[in-house]
Formats: structure tokens, sequence, C-alpha cells
């Protein structure tokens, strides 16, 4: 069975930054020398391990490692435990006694409903009720620490950086400072708590889903938080630049194996998990996208967040298109796929799609009329790239209760 197409769960490509440490109008921030791609800590590891490297998010990143295929490691991670290099994504946290204040007024999510050690996935949104990024929140009992994309990084800092100004001059207590000195490694799959149990001091009995800690791991003090979007379980591990690769060593000597971005976007994909700039953006709401779950109950009633006039009439009246997953066979669907109605119409477009590694069938997202974003709905895809015009018929799966 498909895992939950448009399930639970938003795509994360995030970064982490590098070099010195400087401070201004109450930002730490850092300045990244770096001309070029830029190298997550563990770049080197990867060269050693025959990563195969690529661009992604401006960074250098290995999509594969050696000749392990996509495919197999894909079907590594759903069937044992893989580990991805996620040390691009921007670490943050959010000081101050009015922090939960200004966090609120920026995404839709419930922070003051948290208990202290846990976090929630939320959307960051503009004044137009797009989506400006996915993040993930977590309420510490002094900060929060919050993990956003890689490809966002520039124009989050922009975004919370005008709000951050405005809401100190306002008398607003709160800092912003970013994680410069952990990387960010996902350890993913069914077997991944037997894995971690001996090696994370404490254990993982009581790490629930969302849960974050600060432990050890292999004897290097981390923050461990339950999460991922491969549709596994597993956790993601900030670590000490310094220890990551010691640690990593360690978790691949334990029975994990390496996974690079191949795997990591049709394992998403395959999940029902968004990617930051296909799926969603900031023209697309979170209703239309199915992520009216993410906006807290509390949130919709103090309607405090940007964008919440537009987003909540949306939730109210339904939006007029509506993200929807879709399974298919013939030649897969990819990004910009024109997709059809039964009498030939283009009705909607392909954000993300791909061979499905572990169903044998082809996986796909896209927008299309809220009248045909039913469970069941036939329709058809015009494959590009291919020597004769061709058609693949699909059908349309969504979670009943995503505009809920």
């Amino acid at each position: 069975m498909l895992r939950q197409v448009l399930s639970r769960g938003l795509l994360r490509d995030r970064c982490v930054g590098v070099s010195r440490t400087g401070v201004n109008n109450g930002v730490r921030y850092g300045v990244n020398g770096v001309v070029g791609l830029h190298s997550t800590v563990l770049h080197d590891y990867h060269v050693a391990n025959e990563g195969k490297m690529v661009e992604f998010a401006g960074y250098s990143m290995p999509v594969q490692y050696g000749k392990v295929g996509i495919a197999t490691s894909h079907k590594q991670v759903r069937t044992a435990c893989g580990l991805f290099d996620v040390s691009h994504m921007l670490q943050s946290k959010v000081h101050g006694k009015d922090r939960v204040k200004f966090m609120e007024g920026l995404i839709v999510g419930d922070v003051e409903g948290l208990q202290v050690n846990t976090g929630t996935l939320s959307l960051l949104t503009n004044e137009q009720g797009g989506i400006i990024d996915d993040l993930i929140c977590s309420k510490l009992e002094d900060y929060l620490y919050v993990v956003s994309n890689a490809g966002c990084r520039d124009k989050d800092l922009d975004h919370l950086r005008s709000h951050l100004a405005s809401f100190r001059a306002a008398g607003g207590d709160v800092e912003l400072e970013i994680i410069e000195d952990h990387g960010l490694i996902a350890v993913q799959g069914p077997t991944a708590a037997k894995i971690l149990e001996p090696l994370v001091l404490g254990g993982l009995g009581d790490l629930y889903f969302m849960n974050t800690r600060e432990t050890q791991v292999a004897g290097v003090p981390c923050r461990v938080t339950r999460c991922g979007y491969t549709g596994e379980d597993g956790v993601e591990i900030s670590v000490p630049n310094n220890k990551i690769v010691e640690v990593s060593e360690t978790l691949v000597g334990a029975g994990v194996h390496l996974a690079g971005l191949g795997a990591r976007d049709s394992l998403r994909l395959e999940a029902g998990l968004c990617l930051y700039g296909n799926d969603i953006d900031d023209t697309t709401t979170p209703i239309e996208a199915g992520l009216a779950w993410t906006i807290g109950k509390r949130r919709r009633q103090t309607a405090d967040f940007l964008g919440a006039k537009i987003i909540l009439q949306q939730l109210k009246e339904k939006p007029k298109r509506r993200r929807v997953g879709l399974t298919s066979t013939g030649p897969p669907a990819r990004s910009h796929c024109p997709v059809l109605d039964a009498a030939g119409n283009t009705v909607g477009q392909v954000t993300s799609g791909c061979p499905a590694p572990s169903l044998g069938i082809n996986v796909a997202m896209a927008y299309v009329p809220a009248a045909l974003a039913k469970n069941g709905t036939e329709l058809q895809l015009e494959p590009a790239n291919y020597d004769k015009p061709t058609k693949s018929n699909c059908q349309v799966l969504v979670e009943e209760d995503g505009l809920r």
C-alpha cells in the first residue's frame, strides 16, 4: 500500500551556515567565505566513500554511493536503515522571553501549546497566505530550536531579520542565533531504533515522535530529535562539527547504510512528503497544499499569523485547486508533466514524480481542480522526452481528511 500519499509530513532540504559568527541587530549570523558551491562538514567523508557529488541547494551533496543504485539504496532504508547527510539544513535558536510570541506571528503552528522538548512541523507564511518555507520548531526550556530549508536560507533569514527588527523596535525581547558549530545527520529506517538504542545515552524508549533532547550518541554530546521524512522511523542528530565523522563512522559500523539524495527524493515522494520549490512555494497556500493540519486549533481562533485571513477563508470555503497524489503505470511523470482529464483537457501539472522502488509503480504529486481531487479519480499524464507522443493512465490518491 502506498505510504500515505499526502501524509502528515514536509520535505526539508535544509542547510547549516559555516565560518565565523557576528552579531547585528539581535541576530547572530554566519559569514560564509566560500565561493561557488558550499560543502558540508561531511564532504570529504562522502568522497572517500565514493559518493557521487552533485549540486543541491547551493551545496555539493552525494546523490548516491559507489555502485549502489538509487533503487537499492531506497530499499535499504525501507527494510533496514540509512544515514543521510542533512548538514546543509539551517539550524537556529530563537532566544528571549518573547520568543514564542515572535515565532507565532510568522508560522501557523501552536508553539505555545507545545510541551517542553517537543516540536511541530509548521509553515512560514507571507501576507498573501503563501508558504515561504516549511520548518520544524521545537520548544525547549530556554529557547526554540528551528530547522529550515537550505534552498530558502537567504529569504528565510531576510524575512526573519526584517520582522525581528520591527518586533524589537516595539519593545519585544527576542534574538536569533544561527547554529554554525553543528552538522546534522538523519538516521532512517525500521531498524534505526534497534541500532541506535545501545549508542544513545538513555536509549530511545521515551523519545517519541517529534520529541527532542540533548544526550550522547557514541559518547558524543548531541541533540537527538525523533523525526524524518522518509515514511520510516528514525531520528535527526545534531552533532558537533569536529565529531560528526566519528559518529557517522560508528553508525555505519553498526550496520547503517550510507544513503544519498537520489534515495532521499524517491523515499519522500513515495511517502507523500513535499519538496519546497516543487510541491509547495510562496504562491501556494497550506490549504491548497493539503497541509491544513499544520494550523493549530488555537491559531485558527487567534488568526494572528501572516496571511491568516486568506488561509482561514480557504479553510472554510475550500480552495479551487488541491495538491493530490497520483499512482500510474507506463512512462513515469516528472515535474511540469501535464495532467489531463478524461476528455484530454489539461487540468493540472505534476510537481514531483518518479518510479516508486518499494511499490513497483510510479507515483507523483500534482495540483488539480478541487472537483478532481477525490480518491480514485481517473486522469492521464503526458510524460515528455519520449520518441513518440505517449500518455500514462493515473489515479488520484488523497487523504480524505486532508482539509480538516
